[in-house]
């Protein structure tokens, strides 16, 4: 089984958004979640959990639930709006050009709703080999008997041309902000076997 980031998702009553990234476990590497981007407007990013998942080919995911219970899912990204005062120049409040007061600020604040102790991996993260940048995350590679990601699939612009390269995940040394780091060199990718991958 692969879990493609941004395939189609299709609830029981028809499509319903497409995957923007997965919720692993970093100790086991099992996906947790999926993170839906609603079809409907506003296009709300919700936490699916894993058990939600019917099937999973290399182009859609089917869910069993509807499209009104995914809506009334955990939203993905939490927004807050908080307060800024407006800066204080000597003698009061600073102008600004063309000579206007600021007022206090409203700034949006957007955080991931992550669960404790797992992490997001997002499809176009990068991947760095120990000696530079090698590609950027596309799919997931999954073992169906027990949902744990066995290989991380990039796709076009990584360093050898070919068309995909898996990468164990015993291969990965850490992730960072978008970034996933891996234990080998350019060379030792290259030298990975090519896992073949069957797309329908």
């Amino acid at each position: 089984m692969d879990i493609p980031v941004n395939a189609e998702v299709h609830c029981v009553d028809g499509p319903c958004g497409h995957v923007t990234s997965v919720i692993v476990n970093p100790t086991n590497w099992e996906i947790t979640h999926l993170v839906v981007k609603e079809k409907r407007f506003p296009h709300t990013e919700r936490l699916v959990s894993i058990d939600e998942v019917v099937e999973s080919t290399p182009h859609q995911v089917r869910l069993r639930c509807t499209t009104q219970e995914l809506s009334a899912m955990d939203p993905f990204i939490e927004t807050q709006f908080i307060q800024a005062e407006a800066p204080e120049c000597t003698g009061g409040p600073c102008l600004m050009w063309p000579y206007v007061v600021p007022e206090d600020l409203t700034v949006r604040l957007e955080t991931e709703h992550i669960p404790p102790g797992e992490l997001a991996v997002h499809r176009g993260d990068h991947v760095e080999a120990t000696d530079g940048r090698v590609g950027r995350i596309d799919e997931f590679l999954v073992d169906p008997a027990n949902g744990h990601i066995t290989h991380l699939v990039l796709r076009e612009g990584h360093l050898s041309g070919q068309k995909d390269v898996t990468i164990p995940v015993s291969a990965i040394d850490r992730i960072e902000e978008d970034t996933v780091y891996l234990k080998l060199d350019k060379r030792s990718i290259e030298a990975l076997p090519t896992i073949p991958i069957r797309r329908r």
